[in-house]
């Protein structure tokens, strides 16, 4: 009889329980991060639906941090072989400059970027379930407004004898 050690059944099945946990642990991932997306964008005064669209919530996300929306769209351009990671790459840089402006504008210093760029879900929580976080522009939040400034109202003096 003729026997063989490369008994694919095994394998095969080590495959798909890999497969599926992987799928599992994926789509964990995004229903957390959509529903914490979801919190910030509602702090921020967008309906928080908006986070559960994908792409779109790259989108609504990449333009809290002054960036422009349709750079989300560079992901549809990842499934290109070898030239793939390119859009990818830029996409990233820039997901992580709208990270570091949405953070500034919630009041957060510029290292807690760096949180987003190793731990992007830590960020998410951290910024939607933090009390002291609060949405302001980030004109207002760094003092670097287009707007001319505005006099202040000038104070009534009282009368002189």
């Amino acid at each position: 009889m003729y026997s063989s050690s490369l008994d694919s059944s095994g394998s095969a099945e080590a495959s798909a329980l890999m497969f599926g946990v992987l799928g599992f642990v994926t789509i964990l991932a995004y229903v957390v991060g959509a529903i914490f997306m979801g919190m910030i964008f509602k702090k921020a005064g967008i309906p928080a639906w908006k986070a559960w669209v994908p792409v779109y919530n790259s989108w609504i996300f990449l333009e809290m941090g002054d960036q422009q929306g349709w750079l989300s769209l560079l992901v549809l351009l990842a499934w290109i072989p070898l030239l793939g990671i390119i859009p990818a790459i830029v996409l990233a840089v820039f997901m992580c400059i709208a990270a570091y402006r949405i953070g500034l504008s919630f009041g957060k210093e510029g290292w807690f970027v760096l949180l987003y760029i190793f731990v992007g879900l830590a960020w998410l929580i951290w910024l939607a379930v933090d009390k002291t976080a609060v949405w302001r522009p980030l004109a207002q939040a760094t003092g670097n407004s287009t707007e001319p400034p505005v006099a202040p109202a000038p104070t009534q003096q009282p009368p002189t004898m």
